[in-house]
Order: C-alpha cells, then sequence, then structure tokens
C-alpha cells in the first residue's frame, strides 16, 4: 500500500486535460454486456474503479482488449456466468449496475451488495422497485438474487432521481419487450453518455437529459464505437484545488454547458473562471471573498439532483470555503456521513462548526498545518489533499486506495501541475 506525502504552500499553475467521466464509464462498460457484438470505448479513466469493472467482465467471460491508454475493446460474446465475484463487487459502489444488463442478456443476476464509499446509508430499493415493475424477481438473503423470464416495458415512476437506478432500468428497458416509460429519472451528464451509447448500439431511447425517459424495447443491439465524456466533477475539483492554493489552472476537453451548474455556487465564493471553447482558466488575479445573499445573509452551498449543484462537489468547496473571507453554510443532503472528515480539517486549524450530519459552517481564511489524514472517500480524499496543498509544512495522506478510485494519475499530474506531492510505499498493517 502507499501513501501521499504533500508540502505545502505552493500555488498550482500549469494545463491539465480532464479525464473520462468515471460515472460514465462504469454504466458504458457494464452496457457492452447487452450484445454479443464488440464495443469500443474511448476516455476511459485509468482508474482503481473502472478497473475492477473491467475484471468483472472478465470474470462473466467477456473478452476484453487494451488498445492504447484510455481506449478498450469489449465482446460479450459468451457470457458463461451471471454471478458477479463478491470479492471484486465489494470494491465498488458502481457494480451494481450490472444488474440491469446482466437480466437483459441472461434473465439472471446473482450479487453481494456492492461496495464504495463509506459515506452512509446508500439504498437499492429504487432500483429494484424498477426492475420488479419490468418484470423481475428479486430475493434478497445476505445477497441479491434476480431472475427474470422476461422484462416487458413498464410506466415506472422512480422513488428518488437514483442515478444508477435510472441507469439499471435503461439498460433492461433496451431490451424489453414494449414501451417503458421511466418518470422522475436523474439527468445527469452521465446517464446521457449511457443513452447516447445505446442509441448507437440500436436502442430506441428519447428524452436524453430530462427527467422523463422513454425507452422503446428491440430485440437486439450491436456494436459501436463510443468517447466518454469529460468528468465534471474532476473538473471542479481541479477549479476549487487553482482557488484555494491561489493558482492558475487552465483545463482542457471540458463541456461548457456541463459546467453551468456549477457556476452559482463558485461565485458565492468569489472564484470565476473563463471559457473559450473546450478550455477553462482559472485565474490567480481573483480576491476569494464570500458574495453574502441578498440583506447580507450568509450564502447557502447546497446540493440538488442535475442539474443542481452536484453532491460529489460538497467535500471540495468545504475546503475551499476555508480559504476564503467569510462565513458559508455548506448543507449536503444526500448522505449523512459525508461530512464527518471535517474533523480533521478543524485539527488542521479550519474554523468549521458541524451543525449535524448534513450541515457545516466554515469560516474562513483559516491557516491550515500540516497532519496525518485518512481518506474516507474519493470525493473527502480529494478534499484532503487540497487541504494538505493549501496547508503550512507537511501532511500526510492514508488510505489513498479510495482517492484513486476516482482520479487518474492524481500525483503525476499534480507535479506537472507543481504541487510538491509524491506517493511513498508502507508496511500494510492489516
Amino acid at each position: 500500500m502507499h501513501e501521499y506525502i504533500i508540502e505545502g504552500g505552493h500555488p498550482i499553475q500549469g494545463t491539465v486535460t480532464a479525464s473520462g467521466n468515471k460515472n460514465a464509464a462504469l454504466p458504458c462498460l457494464t452496457a457492452t454486456l447487452l450484445t454479443a457484438e464488440p464495443v469500443i470505448l474511448h476516455n476511459i479513466p485509468e482508474i482503481q474503479d473502472t478497473a475492477v469493472m473491467i475484471e468483472i467482465l472478465k470474470s462473466l467471460g467477456a473478452k476484453v482488449e487494451k488498445l492504447s491508454k484510455n481506449n478498450w475493446k469489449i465482446q460479450c460474446a459468451d457470457i458463461n456466468t451471471s454471478q458477479l465475484p463478491r470479492e471484486l463487487t465489494k470494491k465498488v459502489r458502481g457494480s451494481i449496475v450490472f444488474a440491469g444488463p446482466l437480466l437483459a442478456r441472461t434473465g439472471k443476476c446473482d450479487m453481494m451488495p456492492p461496495g464504495g464509499d463509506v459515506i452512509g446509508r446508500r439504498r437499492v430499493d429504487t432500483h429494484f422497485l424498477a426492475l420488479q415493475q419490468l418484470g423481475a424477481s428479486i430475493h434478497v438473503n445476505g445477497h441479491f438474487d434476480m431472475t427474470a423470464n422476461k422484462l416487458v416495458g413498464a410506466d415506472i415512476f422512480l422513488d428518488e432521481a437514483s442515478v444508477t437506478a435510472t441507469e439499471n432500468a435503461v439498460m433492461a428497458a433496451t431490451l424489453a419487450e414494449g414501451t417503458t416509460l421511466i418518470q422522475n429519472a436523474a439527468s445527469e451528464p452521465h446517464i446521457q453518455d449511457l443513452c447516447n451509447m445505446l442509441n448507437l448500439m440500436g436502442a430506441k431511447i428519447s428524452g436524453i437529459g430530462s427527467n422523463v425517459i422513454k425507452i422503446e424495447g428491440v430485440k437486439k443491439l450491436h456494436s459501436c464505437e463510443y468517447t466518454i465524456g469529460p468528468d465534471y466533477i474532476e473538473i471542479g475539483s481541479f477549479i476549487g484545488l487553482a482557488a484555494a492554493t491561489k493558482g492558475q489552472i487552465t483545463i482542457k476537453g471540458i463541456r461548457p454547458q456541463e459546467i453551468r451548474p456549477l457556476k452559482n455556487h463558485f461565485n458565492k465564493l468569489g472564484i470565476s473562471w473563463r471559457i473559450e471553447g473546450d478550455e477553462l482558466t482559472v485565474p490567480n488575479t481573483q480576491e476569494l471573498k464570500v458574495n453574502p445573499d441578498l440583506g447580507n445573509a450568509i450564502p447557502k452551498i447546497d446540493d440538488m439532483p442535475w442539474p443542481g449543484f452536484p453532491a460529489d462537489l460538497t467535500s471540495i468547496m468545504t475546503v475551499v470555503a476555508t480559504q476564503v473571507d467569510g462565513t458559508v453554510l455548506i448543507f449536503e443532503k444526500m448522505f449523512e456521513s459525508r461530512m464527518f472528515f471535517v474533523d480533521k480539517l478543524i485539527s488542521m486549524g479550519a474554523k468549521i462548526t458541524l451543525c449535524d450530519p448534513h450541515r457545516a459552517v466554515v469560516s474562513g481564511p483559516s491557516m491550515l498545518h500540516g497532519d496525518h489524514l485518512v481518506s474516507p472517500d474519493i470525493r473527502a480524499g480529494m478534499a484532503m489533499v487540497i487541504a494538505a496543498m493549501c496547508a503550512h509544512g507537511e501532511s500526510r495522506i492514508s488510505n489513498v486506495y479510495q482517492i484513486e478510485r476516482g482520479y487518474e494519475d492524481l500525483v503525476g499530474r499534480l507535479q506537472n501541475l507543481g504541487a510538491k506531492i509524491k506517493s511513498v510505499e508502507v508496511e500494510d498493517v492489516n
């Protein structure tokens, strides 16, 4: 195992290209199960989560070929099992999106509860309710045993706008008999990528990007070649990193329309950028100062389903707010354990009051000092990297596997931006 050693106080400077969207790559990888023909996927980020998903595909019988960096050819001509390997399933939350395509292709899926980030309860009820309406039978007894003699289109109203439940329902419905209507569907860019890829494979999906998705079932899907879009969460993380360290960065390969939901909340912290084509530049000349709401009220940074502010960036914004002049309320509505990492920020010198599991009041700017940190999840881990890069002195971050589940070659890319960060091997005490 390894850890990060970071020397703080060095503003980042330079240019970086956005990686492929992790949350699009995972369902697009599983969607290759819906056809026996080869599928070529470009811009797959080389991170721990995609590596695990590819290993799961191999365990099911898929032939997987790496064409070049970030580019893969996958053919699922012979699926020899519908049982997902336990040790791999528990490593990544995204393994749940094997359920829809396996049911559609084989009529069966047997898997353990998925793993991933420890950020509170992450219910799977919505997945099961949607799949059951399409004709699946599901038994839960320490594992998920799913079967379907035939999938039939249905009018589905999701009980929450779950991203992965929407993806499972869409993939199952592509090969279902008849028409499926999914209301209260999630509409994030990664779902749009999945739907666009499926349409290239011969699916008939409309309403892409809205909360009402219509799928007309087809008998068969075919091969396609598809390029995953940029990871707007990674882009937001780099924006926050540049601002917090008072550096300047140009991020290439963005989709401007996917950055718009980030703008209002970053502006609340006095952070802005300019966009030219597919490049975004955060300057080092801006004043980091909280912009109060009308009546000089304390502003709120809160997450919502797309096109609201992404929940995955609330951890990043919490750290950035420690370097901004003023007071702001961070309100993370979705996960009851996500904000618990702030105790480490407080130990570094941050002025944060944790009101309850979902809300924290941050007053800045704070002078942070180096500390030993342990990453609890992908986004809090990246937030800790930003905190360490702002801090005076040296920090050590453990459990960086969690960070590397979502950020490709983070150490190398940060070093290219001038960060004083290195990865060091340490003895595994477990």
